[in-house]
C-alpha cells in the first residue's frame, strides 16, 4: 500500500515528539568530530507547507507544533529552545509560521562536510516533492523500500551510524518488519543509534514491535511516548506517539523529560509524556 501521505498530518504533536528526539540524538553525536551516515527509511517530502490542501483539511499542526511557536520566546528549556530556534529558520519570515519540516530537513540542515545522508522515500509522489527539495551536496534521495535499502547500505563506511525508521504502518507486518529490520542493523553495526517512531492506536498493535525489540536480544533500548489522552478508552484514531531508541546517547532521557515537561502542558490538561528503559540500564 502507498496511500500514506505526511502532508496531511505535517507539525502535529507526533511530530513534533519525533523531531524533538532526532534533534537531541544529532545533538549529541555532533559533539564528535568522526562522521556519521545518517539513514532516513522513510523520508516523506522534506518540508511541508502549511497551506496545503492537505495539510489544510486536517490542520493538525494546531495541536501540535503551533502552540509552541506561539510561546516560543517563553519556553526557558535549551534542548526546545534551540529546537525552536532551528524551526524558525525554516520560515521564509522568521516570525510567522508557515512550514512543517520534515525529518529530512531536520537532519540535512545538520548535515558537516564529512558527514552523509541517505533518503529513502518509497511512494512516488512523495519521491517528487522530495526530489524538488534543496539538499546539500552530502544528502542522495533514493526512489526505494527504505527497510530494504538500509539492508543493501550495512555495513556503512563512516566510524558512526545514525538511522531514522519512521513507517506508515498501514500494515500489520510493518510493526514486525521494523523489529527484523532493527536487529539486522545491529548485527552489523553494533553501536549505531537507531530511532523508530510508532503510533499508539487502539488497536495495540505497537505491543509487537516492542516485545519484538524486547527479545531481538539487543541490549540498549530506550523509549518515550507522548499522549493526548490517558489510554485508548473511547477513542478513535492515534491517541500518542512514541519512540524507541538504541543505544541512546548518554543523557537523553533527562533531556527529553526536561523539555517535555514544558510541550505537554500546551498540547492540552491530559497530555502527558512517559519514558523508560525497555532492555537495559
Amino acid at each position: 500500500m502507498l496511500s500514506y501521505q505526511h502532508a496531511y498530518h505535517a507539525g502535529n504533536f507526533a511530530d513534533v515528539h519525533k523531531h524533538l528526539t532526532l534533534y537531541a540524538v544529532t545533538d549529541y553525536l555532533l559533539r564528535k568530530k568522526s562522521s556519521i551516515t545518517y539513514i532516513d527509511t522513510h523520508a516523506g517530502r522534506g518540508l511541508y507547507p502549511l497551506a496545503t490542501k492537505e495539510t489544510q483539511r486536517l490542520q493538525e499542526y494546531r495541536e501540535g507544533v503551533a502552540p509552541l511557536w506561539q510561546v516560543r520566546q517563553q519556553l526557558s528549556d535549551p534542548l526546545l529552545g534551540k529546537w525552536m530556534a532551528s524551526l524558525e529558520s525554516a520560515q521564509p519570515q522568521s516570525t510567522v509560521l508557515s512550514h512543517y519540516p520534515g525529518s529530512p530537513w531536520w537532519l540535512a540542515q545538520r548535515l558537516r562536510e564529512q558527514d552523509s545522508l541517505r533518503l529513502f522515500e518509497l511512494h512516488p509522489g512523495e519521491h517528487e516533492h522530495l526530489s524538488g527539495q534543496a539538499l546539500p551536496k552530502q544528502a542522495r534521495r533514493v526512489y526505494g523500500d527504505g527497510l530494504l535499502g538500509l539492508k543493501q547500505l550495512l555495513p556503512v563506511a563512516t566510524p558512526r551510524l545514525c538511522v531514522l525508521i519512521d513507517p506508515s504502518y498501514e500494515r500489520k507486518v510493518e510493526y514486525q518488519e521494523v523489529v527484523d529490520a532493527a536487529a539486522y542493523n545491529l548485527e552489523k553495526a553494533r553501536h549505531a543509534v537507531v530511532m523508530i517512531w510508532y503510533p499508539l492506536l487502539p488497536a495495540g498493535h505497537h505491543d509487537t514491535l516492542l516485545s519484538g525489540l524486547e527479545a531481538s536480544g539487543i541490549r540498549k533500548i530506550w523509549h518515550s511516548e507522548l499522549l493526548l489522552r490517558a489510554s485508548a478508552e473511547g477513542t478513535h484514531g492515534m491517541y500518542g506517539s512514541g519512540m524507541v531508541v538504541i543505544n541512546p546517547p548518554w543523557g537523553l532521557d533527562e533531556q527529553l523529560s526536561a523539555a517535555m515537561a514544558q510541550v505537554a502542558p500546551l498540547l492540552g490538561s491530559d497530555s502527558h509524556y512517559r519514558a523508560k528503559w525497555l532492555v537495559g540500564e
